[in-house]
């Protein structure tokens, strides 16, 4: 099979489109971790992002008579643009089925290479639907994103480019996995041609789907996928590709939200580019393998896969890239009510920077304050910062890995609510598109009273929403089934303990 997939590989047409994208060192983060990292840089493909690769060698591949008939397909992010741009220079129609809640910027990057642009659905399962219903009705060609040898061997190129820019010493190979296209052309050819090189996935903590896969020996539908990595929010590993992955990829690593943001700001720190969240993932792989494996002196090669995002998402990623790279920690102190007490607090936090505080009375006898702190992961990290806390007799609680807490505790600090009972606490995900708020709102209000409410945009295809609903104990189950009802993901927050110390 890989024989067959290298052939395809070596007679892929995608250069009359795509560019050889360079090999670049990343001086910064090399020193850092103690091992040479490279970026294999497809965020600078002509629609930033490696996916016109594998779009211009599907349609290379029709007849001339399908080629006529037009193509089609579904998708919220870079396939979308790289198909557009691959059908104009071959002078094919293309129809693009996106769901409503893509960001515009795909959107007009789509429509300015020519594409026809169809929103559809709320969803990519809906978009998806209805493209197929369109290869049925007009006859369309449908191109899938990932799961197709043809794209496969498309992406495979970048893995023939890798080979031919470095011919040295190559200890692993770190890919983005959404549906699996990239990694299986990549390690269909470096598994053939230099199979002592490893060749490990990174995917999000939320979006698993090759790992699962691996795991269970078979593909698997995860039951929801996390959507801030949205061009990796893939629910099942595709059919053609699993084939490949499940024989010759080494390993798959998974990587939290935190930690995307603190490798998007070391490809910035080292490039002075902006990557997506998806193109960010090789980084943030190889920095958790080499704390994993203590590894050093080793040649480690990240896909910075693509730069598509919005602009309004920076301000989310830079709230969290010090906490992804342990540089800062955010805690929960009870202080004692009386003056001096924040002098005293101030006195056991040190030296270290405080980077954010909020602050309101409580009680008559004591005080709940919110802190962020400068931390760091090897000299000061914040297990040391607890400690001292702790010795000094301030009772504290680490909020570091807690979403509710950073996403919305944070920006909320503002005291308890002492007339407001059979407080319900639920935080939630929906579609971000024009009157989504108002419909989530509309749907949940009415039976039981909202008694608190935090939204925030994020600039992403997804809202986060906390809210506090008024619900009797026993209608809890009640509740919950009516919820679930809305359709969109939601956790129960009720016992969180950010939610208990600064709202409950």
């Amino acid at each position: 099979m890989l024989e067959q997939y290298v052939k395809k590989i070596l007679t892929s047409r995608v250069y009359d489109v795509a560019v050889e994208t360079p090999l670049q060192p990343a001086g910064q983060l090399s020193k850092r971790l103690g091992n040479r990292v490279l970026l294999k840089r497809e965020d600078l493909q002509p629609v930033f992002s490696f996916k016109v690769r594998g779009a211009y060698n599907k349609l290379a591949q029709l007849s001339e008579a399908e080629r006529a008939r037009g193509v089609v397909t579904a998708s919220a992010g870079n396939h979308a643009q790289g198909l557009a741009l691959a059908a104009r220079e071959m002078g094919v129609k293309a129809t693009i089925v996106m769901p409503k809640t893509t960001p515009e910027i795909k959107v007009e990057g789509v429509r300015s290479r020519g594409g026809k642009v169809v929103l559809h659905g709320d969803s990519f399962p809906e978009a998806l639907a209805y493209s197929l219903k369109l290869v049925g009705e007009k006859g369309y060609v449908y191109v899938h994103p990932y799961d197709d040898p043809d794209t496969i061997a498309g992406q495979g190129t970048v893995a023939m480019e890798i080979l031919r820019q470095h011919q040295g010493d190559l200890d692993a190979i770190f890919v983005p996995v959404g549906g699996g296209g990239l990694i299986a052309g990549i390690a269909a050819y470096v598994k053939y041609l230099r199979p002592e090189v490893k060749v490990i996935g990174v995917e999000p903590d939320d979006s698993n789907c090759l790992q699962a896969a691996l795991a269970a020996g078979e593909r698997v539908v995860l039951p929801q996928v996390g959507l801030f990595a949205d061009g990796v929010a893939v629910a099942q590993i595709g059919q053609h590709t699993f084939e490949i992955c499940r024989e010759h990829v080494d390993e798959v690593i998974t990587v939290s939200t935190d930690e995307i943001c603190a490798a998007i700001k070391d490809i910035y720190d080292d490039t002075r580019s902006i990557t997506e969240p998806a193109g960010a993932l090789g980084v943030a792989g190889i920095k958790k393998y080499v704390e994993a494996r203590g590894a050093s002196g080793q040649t480690l090669i990240a896909i910075d896969s693509g730069a598509n995002v919005n602009f309004d998402r920076l301000r989310h990623v830079a709230e969290r890239a010090e906490l992804g790279e342990g540089r800062e920690a955010i805690i929960a102190v009870t202080i004692p009510e009386r003056p001096g007490s924040f002098k005293a607090f101030c006195e056991a936090v040190g030296k270290r920077q405080i980077t954010e505080f909020n602050y309101r009375y409580h009680t008559g006898t004591e005080a709940h304050i919110f802190v962020g702190v400068q931390t760091h992961p090897d000299t000061d990290p914040r297990s040391a910062l607890v400690a001292s806390l702790r010795e000094h007799g301030f009772p504290v609680q680490d909020l570091t890995d807690n979403e509710l807490a950073k996403l919305h505790i944070r920006h909320m600090v503002g005291g308890h609510a002492e007339a407001v009972d059979d407080e319900m606490v639920l935080r939630f995900e929906f579609p971000e598109r024009p009157g989504a708020l108002f419909n989530f709102l509309n749907r949940l209000g009415g039976r039981w009273n909202i008694s608190m409410f935090h939204y925030r945009n994020h600039g992403a295809a997804d809202g986060r929403v906390v809210a506090g609903l008024q619900v009797p104990l026993h209608e809890r189950e009640q509740a919950l089934a009516a919820l679930a009802e809305i359709g969109y993901p939601f956790w129960d927050e009720t016992d969180n303990p950010a939610y208990r110390l600064f709202l409950g």
